[in-house]
């Protein structure tokens, strides 16, 4: 008996482990998927007297990109974003998360401006408030501002054609 117990509780905790690293991380289920976008007022990256609601989008379909200077999978994604921009598939705004606005500006700058407009979060209140694990993460969100779809990590040319395509059709009607 002095063995059998440790002996099940490792089997029980390697078979939750085991489970555990056969989930993707980039389908983390959000509890905010179906339920209106969390409120916030933030100040214009480019525009710093004046603000920024999710208020002001009420009616338009629209993605809400979450990114910051210093992260490398966001200098990734930035590419499909000015792509998707150009496209003008959906317009796309930006939130600068936990970031310095000079260095929200720098990026910009020399990557590109992709976003309708950017907002800055410079404590990370507003990313704790939508869920956000970590940067680069995308919300779209329709006409009633109302979050519909959740991408974890950058977003890649089959997300945007197999999923935020269709879907940004769909909401539009």
């Amino acid at each position: 008996m002095k063995f059998v117990l440790p002996l099940c509780i490792f089997l029980i905790l390697s078979a939750f482990l085991a489970a555990g690293l056969r989930l993707d991380p980039q389908h983390v289920p959000s509890p905010l998927i179906g339920k209106p976008a969390p409120y916030f007022e933030l100040t214009k990256l480019h525009e710093p007297g004046q603000t920024f609601t999710p208020e002001d989008m009420l009616g338009k379909v629209w993605l809400l990109n979450v990114w910051a200077s210093w992260c490398v999978s966001c200098r990734v994604e930035h590419a499909l974003l000015t792509a998707l921009s150009r496209a003008s598939v959906v317009p796309i705004y930006g939130l600068a998360y936990k970031d310095g606005r000079e260095s929200s500006l720098a990026f910009l700058q020399s990557f590109g401006d992709p976003y309708v407009l950017s907002i800055e979060d410079p404590d990370g209140r507003v990313g704790i408030d939508y869920g956000v694990y970590g940067v680069p993460e995308t919300y779209l969100i329709d006409k009633a501002g109302v979050i519909r779809f959740k991408q974890i990590g950058p977003l890649t040319i089959d997300v945007v054609q197999e999923t935020i395509v269709p879907m940004v059709a769909r909401l539009r009607r």
